[in-house]
């Protein structure tokens, strides 16, 4: 056995101890390289629980939040997915493994840009679900909706965006970080009928700030100082 299956074989271990107990989202983690998704120097680091930056001020998520928010999706082969926040790419490939088609949009094009990359490499390896849009991810994608769910990797403030959860199916389920009263809860919308969510809070998270528009030349910029948040 190889040190890097060693690595993944205890980032499993370690997420079942943390309460993730679905047999297919451990198998997605398990399957996805999440190396391939940072910078070289950090990739004795790839399957440590932690975030790590790549870029722009973002970073890839630990993985027990991808796992967390995965889990909290509920997710089966039927569904069809919109992720807002592409970033890394990682948590998109997470989902494809699982269920029937992911629409993931960005508004750092970079970061768009490198995660295609890894999408186009990975579609040799069977992973061919994943469609991308550079865009604003608050405005979500009315296009394709409605969306059996909904996940959301930056925090949105007091509440979702209402095109969000517009396009959120009945019955479907939305995974999003909400920002209140100086905290942030990742909160889970179960939507019961055109107005109405049975609404619970699963964690205190930190992410970045759910913005809307594309990004700016300025936000383009690496940052000195990686960022601190969860990201995507």
């Amino acid at each position: 056995m190889d040190t890097n299956t060693k690595r993944v074989l205890r980032l499993i271990m370690h997420l079942r101890k943390m309460g993730i107990t679905d047999t297919k989202v451990l198998a997605a983690i398990e399957r996805v390289p999440r190396e391939i998704f940072i910078p070289r120097q950090m990739h004795d680091q790839a399957y440590e629980d932690i975030a790590l930056p790549i870029g722009r001020g973002q970073t890839i998520s630990q993985p027990f939040i991808v796992a967390i928010m995965t889990q909290a999706l509920e997710l089966n082969d039927r569904h069809k997915v919109l992720e807002i926040g592409t970033g890394s790419g990682y948590q998109a490939c997470v989902l494809a493994w699982i269920c029937r088609r992911v629409y993931t949009i960005e508004r750092h094009k970079p970061l768009l840009e490198r995660a295609e990359e890894i999408f186009r490499y990975l579609n040799i390896r069977d992973l061919h679900n994943i469609t991308t849009k550079h865009g604003d991810g608050m405005r979500g994608w009315p296009e394709q909706a409605p969306f059996d769910r909904i996940i959301v990797t930056a925090a949105a403030q007091g509440a979702p965006p209402q095109a969000l959860l517009d396009q959120l199916a009945i019955g479907g389920i939305m995974i999003v970080p909400v920002a209140k009263d100086g905290k942030q809860v990742l909160r889970r919308y179960k939507k019961e009928g055109e107005d109405t969510f049975a609404v619970k809070d699963l964690l205190d998270v930190r992410f970045v700030p759910l913005l809307p528009n594309l990004a700016r030349t300025t936000e383009e910029a690496d940052d000195p100082v990686p960022g601190k948040s969860h990201g995507r």
